[in-house]
């Protein structure tokens, strides 16, 4: 009998292909296959929100808005822009209060000495760092929390990438006139683990890693090309061994020969696949402006993966379980499902369902089920979400809230 061979599992490290991944990169967007965007620049679809707004939004429309950025993320360029993401008409105020709470964390964090600052892929010290700005925001400004999590486009474009139950974090970056570029790279998860570690990682693995993660910013302030908005090269997150390539010169070198960029605007947002290689730009503004670039970077987990920074949902639900309640109370009583239909909710009870899915788990495992089995005729028990909504239609106050988040947590250890 013939002997068999069984092909590695393993990408080898020494051996990715720069000519197929020059072939990959070398790819140009057609607009028909992204219809609902209103124009394609430097390969990238932009999505005009108002424009699609105006004309009245539906079901059907959002599903297919879903669909074309699900395709753009997996065989497409990588990454797409939503113009107008929190619109100015709506959301300047929140925008304004947002970075005043983020400005206030700075200077707290700034006088604390012992707290370490660093970065990825970039020399740490140099810009403004804001670990968890998701629930430092939540703790240090509810208000402002509750409008900007409450954004249904948020919900939308999350689910279209991970579906149900996401999680999201968040981080704010602040760079300054004289910010270095950030090398080149793939993200969270492989892009954080070291070389030899990956290699460990079988391949169909590797690809399946850039499923559990969406990667997203919403510009805080105008980003002209010379503040250094974020560096992309359309296509890359196709090319499979890339986690074992993304260190190597020659491929650094090509990315820096072939990158894009666009100007973004205040509340615009820049969502992408992990695995697309890409990097922070340089701020090469006048240093007596003294312009800052700031984002608040959106990393936003699938149920099935483990998210890079921990969130305490009960911090966040204490601080913003009254504005939460008014916000419910404003909207009729009534919160959206979770398919956040235009057609069936008003915008105010899709604002609701958004912000519960925000700030809460909807994944209930892992869980005790001994002390928590599945709810009758269901597969799982309650999920933090559940018990959210259940708290928002009885009216519960705080500190019942908390206390049932509490024991459910407790309910939950092995």
């Amino acid at each position: 009998m013939a002997e068999q061979t069984v092909s590695s599992r393993l990408y080898t490290p020494s051996n990715p292909n720069l000519t197929e991944f020059k072939e990959i990169c070398s790819q140009t967007t057609n607009p028909a296959t992204y219809p609902l965007a209103s124009k394609i620049a430097s390969n990238i679809p932009i999505y005009d929100l108002a424009a699609l707004e105006s004309n009245g939004l539906t079901s059907t429309q959002i599903t297919a808005l879903q669909d074309e950025w699900h395709k753009c993320l997996h065989t497409g360029p990588g990454v797409y822009i939503l113009k107008a993401m929190y619109p100015a008409k709506k959301y300047a105020e929140t925008i304004n209060a947002t970075n005043n709470a983020f400005d206030q964390i700075i200077a707290t964090e700034k006088e604390n000495t012992t707290m370490a600052k660093g970065d990825h892929f970039a020399a740490g010290g140099t810009n403004d760092r804001i670990w968890n700005s998701f629930q430092k925001h939540a703790v240090t400004d509810p208000t402002s929390f509750t409008d900007y999590y409450s954004n249904p486009w948020l919900a939308h474009v999350s689910e279209s990438w991970l579906g149900p139950s996401y999680r999201i974090t968040a981080q704010l970056n602040a760079v300054h006139p004289g910010g270095a570029a950030q090398d080149s790279h793939r993200d969270y998860h492989l892009g954080f683990q070291e070389a030899d570690v990956t290699a460990r990682y079988p391949a169909a693995m590797q690809v399946a890693s850039q499923f559990l993660t969406l990667q997203g910013a919403v510009a805080h302030s105008d980003m002209p090309i010379e503040s250094g908005p974020t560096r992309f090269l359309p296509y890359s997150q196709t090319f499979k061994p890339g986690f074992m390539a993304w260190r190597r010169d020659e491929f650094r070198a090509f990315f820096q020969e072939k990158y894009v960029s666009a100007p973004l605007e205040v509340g615009d947002g820049v969502f992408f696949n992990p695995a697309l290689f890409h990097a922070a730009g340089s701020n090469v503004m006048n240093p007596e402006t003294g312009f800052r670039r700031v984002a608040n970077l959106l990393q936003v987990s699938s149920a099935f993966g483990k998210p890079m920074e921990s969130v305490d949902s009960l911090v966040v639900v204490r601080a913003v379980w009254d504005e939460l309640k008014e916000r419910y109370k404003a909207a009729g009583g009534v919160i959206a499902g979770s398919e956040l239909d235009p057609g069936a909710w008003s915008f105010e009870q899709r604002e609701v369902r958004a912000l519960v899915q925000a700030v809460a788990e909807g994944y209930p495992f892992p869980t005790n089920l001994d002390r928590r089995p599945p709810q009758p005729g269901g597969m799982a028990p309650e999920s933090e979400q559940d018990v959210i909504v259940r708290g928002l239609v009885e009216g519960w106050d705080c500190g019942r809230i908390v206390g049932v988040l509490e024991g459910m947590r407790v309910d939950s250890r092995a």
